[in-house]
């Protein structure tokens, strides 16, 4: 058997990469609509950032990334999530000196070291957006917003908005002692991992996934309940908000999210079948923890993949298949097909020619293989007369057509 790819990875290719690049092409429009800016960060950090920026009590960080030294002795991790690579740019590059709010996205590759599964692999890819600067709930119905355009613009129709509020340091902390008490009468009977964060993240422990620790904690205390005035009247901004953009929502008090740097708002897009499409908060602490002047923060993440999952269990295709295919009947045909190949492709028009010198009845099933909307033939009497007949694949209408004016791009191939 030949090398195979590492476990957890995979190729993307054909009908799927097509739907990728659907989705990259939305994603484009949609941010550049709400004027943010693409950022690309390095694929490899500093492992003190993702142990200060998304949390030492994490699955990520305990248990997932991959860490290694380099030549020069330093610990370095490839990163597991984007935020907190963009948090440490906006520092270093000094966005702080720009008119605010920054306002950016990206989409790029993560790692962790975790079991694979249909749309989470170890290599997996993440569009996300990230606010830096504004308190407002505003941010967060905006940032939301911008996700619910985007899944409504691909067709993903079957999510529902979960908001919640996890509160500031403040008021959380009246919460943990509350929680604290609740879970230290069943501590001996939960997991060794919400054993750990019993004392540094007792709030950590409504996220865990054990079906046991989950029917225990059940009917913890809730942290709407422990809401300070200011927390909660920000998160009913929030709410008035998402009302007001005509976008339903439910409020959710197990949504708390998986990394320590949350504050206030969290909120996720979660499908049909309880999986979580799209991710995300406010974070008004990291740009702190990382080293910056206290600066607020908003944003979610988006798996690559297991959207493209869902759009394919939707039957939500893209379209990619060539304007027109151009065949030829003999040598002479073979060359002014090329041409005529190469002129409309100039012009931005999606064309095709056979390249492997077919017989003509070969190169009409290629052009039906394909989903090739118009054909046509070129051959030595096609020439002579300078016309050709057009065939629409879809109707079966044929129509006679100027070779010259095919060439120009003006028969209406678009």
């Amino acid at each position: 058997m030949g090398i195979q790819a590492p476990k957890g990875t995979r190729d993307v290719y054909g009908e799927e990469m097509r739907i990728w690049r659907h989705v990259e092409d939305i994603l484009r429009k949609i941010t550049t609509a709400y004027r943010y800016c693409e950022i690309r960060t390095p694929i490899f950090e500093s492992t003190e950032l993702y142990l200060r920026g998304v949390g030492d009590t994490t699955d990520i960080v305990q248990k997932e990334m991959y860490t290694f030294e380099d030549k020069g002795g330093r610990s370095m991790s490839l990163r597991p999530e984007l935020t907190a690579g963009v948090a440490r740019a906006y520092i270093e590059r000094g966005l702080h000196n720009q008119p605010q709010p920054t306002k950016l996205w990206y989409l790029g590759p993560n790692f962790r070291y975790e079991n694979p599964q249909a749309g989470r692999y170890r290599q997996h890819y993440q569009f996300g957006v990230e606010v830096f600067g504004a308190t407002n709930p505003a941010t967060e119905a905006e940032v939301i917003s911008l996700g619910w355009s985007l899944l409504s613009q691909l067709g993903v129709n079957n999510v529902t908005l979960h908001i919640n509020s996890i509160g500031c340091p403040d008021c959380r902390r009246e919460y943990h002692a509350k929680l604290k008490a609740f879970i230290a009468e069943r501590l001996d009977s939960l997991c060794h991992l919400c054993q750990q964060r019993f004392d540094k993240n007792p709030l950590r422990t409504l996220d865990c996934k054990n079906p046991k620790c989950k029917e225990l904690i059940k009917d913890a205390p809730l942290v709407l309940d422990s809401l300070d005035e200011e927390c909660s009247a920000h998160f009913q901004g929030l709410q008035e908000l998402l009302t007001g953009f005509g976008i339903p929502f439910t409020v959710d008090p197990k949504v708390v999210r998986g990394l320590d740097y949350y504050t206030r708002t969290v909120f996720e897009f979660i499908n049909e079948n309880g999986l979580t499409v799209i991710g995300g908060g406010r974070y008004d602490g990291l740009i702190g923890q990382v080293g910056g002047a206290d600066t607020p923060g908003v944003g979610f993440g988006m798996g690559m993949e297991r959207l493209v999952n869902l759009l394919q269990a939707s039957d939500i295709t893209a379209n990619d298949s060539p304007n027109i295919f151009i065949g030829h009947a003999d040598a002479a045909g073979f060359k002014k097909a090329q041409q005529l190949v190469y002129a409309l492709r100039q012009k931005g028009i999606a064309a095709e020619s056979d390249l492997l010198g077919r017989s003509v009845k070969a190169q009409m099933k290629y052009a039906d293989k394909i989903h090739a909307q118009r054909t046509m033939i070129l051959g030595g009497n096609e020439l002579d007369k300078g016309e050709a007949m057009m065939k629409d694949m879809a109707t079966g209408a044929q129509e006679v057509v100027r070779i010259d004016d095919i060439e120009k791009g003006q028969v209406g191939i678009k």
